[in-house]
């Protein structure tokens, strides 16, 4: 029998920052829902920025093969996605939540038909909104924006669990997408009783973390999850209460992390841990092992061929990522060497040029095009505290990895090119590197956008 899917995403959550980590966050549920299922420590965003690694989730490519280089860009019509393959073995295939995969409009009303990209049995959607108490989203084929009282994702979890019951009384498989936009900054548009639990004086800051660190952000950040937490395990307990649970593969991850001031940085888009470590947990009795922590590699391309070969749908020729399933059913034999990690085009705003790397279980390793730039031991140095790029004693190590992200390169067609090239190739109106739109007041911008929907609304 084929299982149902629920895959539930968070917005900028780092693999850290949960109980199942090493940071001071209250996650009971999700902690829950790893002792019920698997939790896999070396889960790795390979473009780590909204955009890019969204596509790679449901096309099984790489950015430069998707093409959608960076945020505010539609995802290209002619790939066959995840929703497309499901579609074709018999799935319905729901979507609630952001999307990001749909031109530089953010408040933009995506129709039904290809930009949903295969999600056509239930929408309730929109394409970015980072304003957590200003929510809205679309119905369907209602052009006519719905806003949301309160918190977001209190209303986008009530509205999962109306589609689950709804589910639950038919025979076709189902698979759910459910993604938050949380615990992504603004880190203090949170509801205040979550804001309570984590008094900014009492956060004890990461040891990689600058000493201008703002705590009250930290404490918002912890306060998101630990609402998501909630939300989750609502969900659950409806899961089982609709008996769906012994037949559904549920997923929690993240798209990318955030630095949050570690290694005095910001955002994501880099190549360290809280960057591009990811919460991954996966659960689906009597098929996933119980109370496993795996540190097999697991990245967001492989996500596509690895639910549908659980699925039991067929697998696309030509997608880039690779079939997981045998290390999610608990053979640690099944995991690959290294993972590529990337960010081919950095807007000139952004701190850092475009760079590429690879992952391994035990190492970080990322360079320019001219020069080599971190090599990370991540089992004997967690926090990244020791750059050993420029360490003698590790020169074979680092031409060992140089030669993997070579090979790596090399399959995926990829020149290195500059962030200029990259964004005059895939973004029209680039001039000089520039992205238009990020170029713009990106808040300013959102909030133009949220002007026009109030006047059609109004």
């Amino acid at each position: 029998m084929k299982p149902n899917i629920v895959f539930i995403m968070a917005d900028q959550m780092r693999g850290s920052a949960m109980g199942k980590g090493n940071e001071e966050v209250y996650t009971p549920n999700l902690d829950k829902l790893a002792t019920e299922g698997t939790l896999f420590t070396r889960a790795v965003s390979n473009t780590p920025v909204c955009s890019p690694v969204r596509a790679s989730i449901i096309t099984g490519l790489h950015t430069l093969s998707h093409e959608l280089v960076n945020n505010d860009k539609a995802l290209r019509t002619d790939v066959k996605t995840l929703g497309h393959c499901l579609n074709e073995a018999g799935y319905k295939c729901g979507y609630i939540g952001k999307w990001h995969m749909d031109c530089a409009d953010r408040g933009v009303f995506v129709p039904p038909g290809p930009r949903r990209q295969g999600f056509d049995d239930f929408w309730a959607s929109y394409n970015c909104n980072h304003r957590y108490f200003e929510g809205y989203y679309y119905l369907n084929d209602n052009p006519e924006p719905i806003w949301i009282d309160g918190y977001e994702p209190f209303e986008q979890t009530r509205i999962a669990i109306e589609y689950l019951q709804n589910k639950s009384k038919e025979r076709e498989p189902f698979c759910l997408f459910l993604s938050y936009g949380p615990p992504h900054c603004p880190y203090d548009e949170v509801p205040q009783k979550y804001k309570d639990m984590y008094p900014p004086e009492k956060i004890q800051p990461r040891l990689n973390a600058s000493n201008n660190i703002d705590l009250n952000k930290v404490s918002g950040y912890y306060s998101h999850i630990t609402a998501l937490d909630e939300c989750v395990g609502n969900l659950l307990n409806n899961i089982d209460k609709f008996e769906l649970k012994d037949n559904t593969l549920v997923i929690f991850t993240s798209d990318h992390g955030d630095m949050l001031y570690s290694q005095d940085r910001g955002w994501k888009c880099k190549p360290w841990r809280e960057s591009i470590i990811v919460p991954f947990i996966a659960r689906w009795p009597g098929y996933i092992p119980s109370n496993r922590v795996s540190n097999g590699l697991f990245s967001h391309v492989d996500i596509m061929p690895t639910l549908l070969s659980v699925a039991g749908a067929s697998i696309p020729n030509d997608i880039q990522g690779e079939d997981m399933s045998e290390l999610l059913k608990g053979d640690e034999s099944a995991g690959q060497d290294s993972v590529f990690i990337n960010y081919p085009l950095s807007p000139k705003r952004f701190s850092f040029r475009e760079w590429r790397g690879v992952v391994t279980k035990k190492y970080t390793y990322a360079r320019f095009k001219d020069k080599r730039w971190v090599l990370y031991d991540d089992e004997s140095d967690t926090y990244q505290l020791k750059n050993l790029i420029d360490n003698p004693d590790y020169e074979n190590l680092a031409e060992e990895l140089d030669e993997t992200l070579k090979q790596w390169l090399i399959k995926l067609n990829d020149s290195f090119e500059t962030s200029s090239e990259v964004a005059a190739k895939y973004y029209k109106g680039s001039v000089d590197g520039t992205i238009p739109f990020y170029e713009n007041d990106i808040v300013k911008t959102e909030k133009a956008i949220r002007r026009q929907i109030r006047i059609v609304v109004e």
